[in-house]
């Protein structure tokens, strides 16, 4: 059996037609039909029939994608055995803005050192984006927060529990309000992330949980705008704390006390589990674990 009949099959099954697959290989259709009916030979099975004028794939064709693939993959590993003090290729990571402006420019500057040939894409999103984006393949790794809504598809990684903040300004009255209190209205507004932020929406359910109401939301989309906006006294926010723990400690932003001050948030790393772990992308997650001591 020829590796290259293998390819040619995978083409078809995604491109659609063995004309686009042909496309795709640049070889010829009777090249591609050629191969085709080598590997129905070599398999003694019939992995195409006519419906009509297409060509659709038997029960045992549909049975043949996953091993496919899977020896497609086991190919690759082999073809970078050796390679890895040379690393290249491209590397795809979607990475929640906390994480990567706080906990991850350490792991970056190694990966770029020990991997410079790579080039790396890095997406700043929030969580559900990310989760989504790693569901539809279009990035390699995400770190993310645990969103509570585990995949089956995709493999997680904890990292660390890191604890929330509800802060103010040191101008904002904090005697004269008390968040821990149910049935108010509080005049102040609240400074964060936008909508699909993961503790935005932990605050906003205790809020609504408790029927606390403020004056309105200013959605911003920088923490370090977010901190200064608050610092300004333009409103109260509520951050991961390892975010706001310089301008707690000099005195730039005060913390104020609230019902679910235990909550916490879980930093992991996920990837698909059909997703064949690359050199690039092996280095990247050792590098995060060691970083994390995990």
């Amino acid at each position: 059996m020829d590796i290259r009949h293998f390819k040619t099959f995978k083409s078809i099954v995604e491109e659609g037609s063995f004309s686009k697959a042909a496309e795709k290989v640049g070889y010829t259709q009777s090249t591609v039909t050629s191969q085709i009916q080598q590997l129905e030979q070599a398999l003694s099975i019939k992995i195409f029939e006519k419906i009509g004028r297409n060509m659709v794939l038997t029960p045992l064709g549909r049975e043949l994608i996953p091993y496919t693939n899977e020896l497609l993959d086991t190919i690759k590993k082999i073809e970078s055995i050796g390679k890895h003090n040379d690393i290249k290729g491209e590397l795809r990571i979607g990475i929640a803005e906390s994480l990567i402006s706080y906990k991850l420019q350490n792991v970056l500057k190694l990966f770029k050192e020990h991997a410079p040939s790579v080039n790396l894409f890095i997406i700043s999103e929030n969580c559900f984006v990310i989760n989504d984006m790693l569901l539809k393949g279009e990035i390699d790794i995400g770190l993310l927060y645990n969103v509570g809504n585990p995949q089956d598809s995709l493999t997680s990684v904890d990292l660390a529990d890191y604890t929330l903040a509800l802060v103010c300004s040191p101008l904002f009255e904090k005697d004269a309000v008390d968040f821990c209190k149910s049935n108010q209205k509080i005049s102040t507004s609240l400074v964060i992330n936008e909508t699909n932020c993961i503790y935005r929406r932990m605050l906003e359910r205790y809020f609504r949980e408790n029927n606390i109401f403020l004056d309105n939301t200013i959605e911003l989309w920088s923490i370090e705008t977010i901190k200064k906006s608050v610092a300004s006294n333009l409103g109260i926010s509520y951050l991961p704390r390892f975010v706001v723990e310089e301008e707690l400690e000099n005195n730039k932003l005060n913390e104020l006390k609230i019902g679910c001050s235990d909550a916490k948030i879980t930093a992991i790393y996920s990837y698909h589990k059909n997703k064949w772990i690359s050199p690039a992308m092996s280095l990247f997650m050792q590098l995060v674990r060691e970083d994390f001591k995990i």
